[in-house]
């Protein structure tokens, strides 16, 4: 175990940690703006036994597709997951530290931060990074799990100060996501099922993408499709292309049966 002279224990802090020995993983702004590729839409939304994370595969640099295949919702522990949209780079980076962050409080404390332990300790790190979001590197996700006190899914937007907020039925961040959030608005009601909820993610990505250049839409040529991912009592779960593809699939069907 580390020693720390007294007052200079970080505790369970791991960004505290990582200052105190000369790595902050959050530094203060530097003079000039930097041209950074950007993650576009993302967004969640409760179903009846959990909640679903979805995002879009495509980052851009201004008006040029810089990846068509980008990674935006990452699993946080076992039990939430945190979706990115804003500057790429520094939202990979916090997702990162923040995964350290839970697993490093688990082993200090011998117990798992609640879920709304994780949210604050997310708004934290992105009151960290203000400076850098001040130069135009801002960072906005979304935070979701599975909360065993309730018993149901729970989900948390937040702003580039560090402002966080529950949302009760779904919450969209992005370049597409009011109309996204259109979609969800106008299809969601809290029964539905974990099919349901996916279906419905499906639809307003893709009507994200129809109406948002920097939204990604599926492409079964190179079979990329938007992320899905499944949060429930039995922890986080990933659905692969394949699964995805298939959920497109019905919605095609759906779109040219009118």
């Amino acid at each position: 175990m580390p020693f720390h002279l007294l007052g200079e224990d970080p505790g369970t802090d791991f960004v505290n940690l990582l200052r105190q020995n000369g790595l902050d993983p959050f530094p203060p702004a530097l003079p000039g703006t930097i041209d950074a590729g950007h993650a576009t839409t993302v967004l969640a939304l409760r179903f009846s036994g959990g909640v679903v994370v979805a995002g879009d595969r495509r980052a851009t640099s201004g008006h040029l597709i810089s990846h068509r295949d980008m990674q935006k919702v990452f699993a946080a522990d076992e039990y939430s997951a945190v979706a990115i949209a804003g500057a790429a780079g520094p939202a990979i980076q916090m997702v990162r530290v923040f995964q350290l962050q839970l697993e490093y409080y688990e082993k200090i404390e011998g117990k798992p931060l609640t879920l709304e332990g994780k949210a604050n300790q997310l708004a934290e790190m992105l009151r960290g990074h203000l400076p850098q979001a001040m130069q135009g590197l801002a960072v906005v996700p979304i935070f979701a799990g599975f909360d065993p006190a309730h018993e149901a899914g729970r989900l948390f937007q937040f702003d580039v100060t560090g402002g966080r907020y529950e949302e009760q039925d779904f919450a969209t961040s992005g370049s597409g996501s009011l109309h996204a959030g259109t979609v969800v608005k106008l299809g969601y009601s809290r029964d539905l099922s974990e099919s349901e909820a996916l279906f419905l993610a499906v639809k307003a990505l893709w009507h994200a993408a129809d109406e948002d250049s920097a939204t990604g839409g599926p492409d079964p040529i190179r079979g990329i499709y938007p992320v899905l991912a499944v949060i429930d009592g039995e922890g986080f779960r990933q659905l692969s292309d394949e699964e995805s593809g298939a959920v497109f699939a019905d919605f095609r069907q759906e779109l040219t049966e009118g």
